[in-house]
């Protein structure tokens, strides 16, 4: 973080605490504070209090420590909550035209504390952060007599009660505050006390104010796929062809747009989509409800138990249950995860169905910023297994046979893991017959050891494998009788989202993209869904793709035995951000 500072520094943008203020600055907090942080704070005087009060998580808090010079007065704690939620964390404060200043909200705190506390008499003050992280697994209970939303209602009222797991303070507070408070909050020196620096919640710094940048760096805009740009209908268009978005470099508004064309198109008679999370003003619960108030058949699939969501889809069940909308809540024991749609639309007699699969989610939001996958398609065998799945979410005790079989898509968790082992076998068997052979995957995470042992196995009879893998890996990449692995992994602007497959077969490639990590939770527990690609100019698109992502030399790092995470070395050769390269490919395509 020191770092960081000293790069704003050199762009003459300084981070001021209460004391480096001027006196200009100094009226200006106060000004600030009387009039927007003031009513938004309630001291708690923690020594007084039979119960201590219950700490968010998630949030900060100072600790404070009040005393008088002269200790005619006992010292006092109290904790103030800072209400980051409700305010900016961060103020620009009046500064020289050649510098931009500003200041965290718990430092306009600090500097008020006598304007606080002066009822009490005291005049000396100190406040430190700290912050409580508590078990936010949600248990839900056997009792069939509660619904599934009872219960994860539930559950959100028992999160913000869950044990404590770690509790974050800032080293430099007093030693026996910091004692009061362990003892208070039920926790022991065993505990998971982590003594950190003096600024905590560092993701609130996404939200840096950039005003304070001059030259900021504008992100290159999401640019309408060439094939549905200035288009009439783009259902018309999928019916005849399938067509790849690739976020987020083309935009998640033609997703958006589909939705809100198909609610307005009086040939439409029903769409059936998987939401599992929502952006806040979603665009897409618009489309849905929509298309009800047009008289037609709309069913969405809310996942609840989508975590620290639960509470936001909650809000949407809602929303789309007062407009007429058929919510599905998931499938007991098992997550939703798979980012299906499917729109039926009836043409004189003839029914053409056409819809999308995803390995992102219906976020309009994080589209921006998440790399992801979305083949739209009106593949009739495609189709017919997303039919399968949704009638399996309708009455998944009635229709399991029905999911079992599904021959195009690969679902999680009734045949994913045996289709896998099968496309890897065949790898297997073209290396031991000489044979073209290799396997190129990339995933959030690869942590199942079932899957891992097969890829093993795959390597030792000589399948090149190549692996791109942003998260969790839990492999071996060089080991005595392996054929190397290539393994990197990539974290740039965009999060790396997407699943794909490819298995060279021969030379006969088979490529899928897919929701699904190679994690057990996902292969056995989670309904997921892998999606073969079957367009040879789409397979091209991905390959290449992935060609630009391995050949990553300034973000990509490389995935050894020792997780040492070392950059790719760019030696002589020319540089390479993939991120940038295939904006760039994809807009030359455009």
């Amino acid at each position: 973080m020191e770092r960081n500072f000293k790069e704003l520094k050199k762009k003459k943008i300084l981070l001021l605490n209460e004391n480096q203020l001027s006196k200009n600055q100094q009226k200006f907090i106060l000004d600030f504070f009387n009039a927007e942080v003031r009513g938004n704070i309630i001291p708690l005087m923690i020594e007084s209090i039979h119960t201590f009060p219950t700490l968010n998580d998630k949030s900060i808090y100072l600790a404070c420590s009040l005393s008088k010079k002269d200790k005619s007065i006992p010292k006092k704690f109290a904790l103030l909550s800072v209400p980051a939620r409700r305010l900016p964390r961060f103020i620009v404060l009046p500064s020289k035209q050649t510098e931009k200043h500003i200041i965290l909200l718990e430092d306009i705190i600090r500097y008020c504390l006598p304007n606080i506390f002066s009822f009490f008499g005291y005049d000396t003050f100190s406040a430190h952060i700290i912050k409580l992280t508590r078990d936010a697994e949600i248990d839900l209970d056997n009792d069939v007599s509660t619904s599934l939303i009872q219960k994860i209602e539930k559950g959100l009222k028992n999160r913000k009660k869950g044990k404590p797991v770690r509790f974050v303070f800032d080293k430099a507070i007093n030693p026996s505050l910091l004692t009061y408070l362990v003892k208070r909050l039920g926790l022991s020196r065993n505990d998971n006390l982590i003594p950190g620096g003096r600024i905590h919640n560092f993701k609130d710094f996404m939200s840096f104010p950039n005003i304070v940048f001059e030259e900021k760096s504008t992100r290159k805009k999401p640019f309408l796929h060439p094939q549905l740009n200035n288009v009439h209908s783009i259902s018309d268009v999928i019916i005849k062809k399938d067509i790849l978005l690739n976020f987020p470099y083309h935009s998640f508004d033609s997703v958006v747009d589909l939705l809100r064309e198909a609610a307005i198109d009086p040939n439409v008679v029903s769409i059936k989509v998987t939401c599992y999370r929502l952006a806040s003003r979603s665009k897409i619960i618009n489309a849905l409800t929509n298309a009800v108030r047009n008289g037609k058949q709309v069913t969405a699939v809310l996942e609840l138990r989508a975590r620290f969501d639960e509470e936001a889809n909650i809000e949407w069940k809602e929303e789309l249950d007062e407009a007429g909308v058929k919510v599905l809540l998931g499938v007991p024991n098992m997550k939703v995860h798979a980012k299906l749609c499917i729109i039926k639309k009836k043409i004189g007699t003839k029914i053409i169905e056409y819809g999308f699969i995803s390995t992102g989610n219906l976020n309009e939001k994080t589209a921006l910023v998440y790399g992801d996958h979305c083949l739209l398609t009106s593949n009739k065998s495609i189709m017919l297994d997303v039919n399968k799945i949704f009638n399996y979410l309708e009455q998944p005790k009635l229709s399991l046979p029905l999911l079992k079989s599904c021959k195009t898509l690969l679902v999680s968790p009734v045949n994913l893991r045996k289709q896998l082992i099968q496309l890897i076998n065949k790898e297997i068997q073209f290396a031991k017959k000489k044979k073209q052979s290799a396997i190129t995957l990339k995933l959030n995470s690869l942590s199942d050891e079932i899957m891992i042992n097969k890829l093993y196995e795959a390597a030792k009879a000589g399948v090149e494998i190549n692996l791109i893998v942003r998260g969790i890996f839990c492999m071996l990449t060089e080991s005595k009788g392996l054929k190397k692995i290539e393994a990197i992994s990539i974290v740039d602007e965009y999060l790396e989202h997407a699943r794909v497959m490819i298995f060279n077969n021969g030379g006969n490639e088979k490529v899928f993209i897919s929701s699904a990590d190679w994690m057990t939770r996902n292969i056995d527990h989670r309904i997921e869904a892998a999606c073969p690609i079957y367009s040879k100019e789409i397979i091209e698109e991905l390959k290449n793709i992935l060609k630009i992502q391995q050949s990553d030399n300034i973000k990509a790092r490389i995935l050894d035995n020792e997780l040492s995470n070392n950059y790719v070395n760019p030696r002589n050769t020319k540089k390479v951000r993939s991120q940038v390269e295939i904006y760039n490919y994809l807009r030359r395509k455009a």
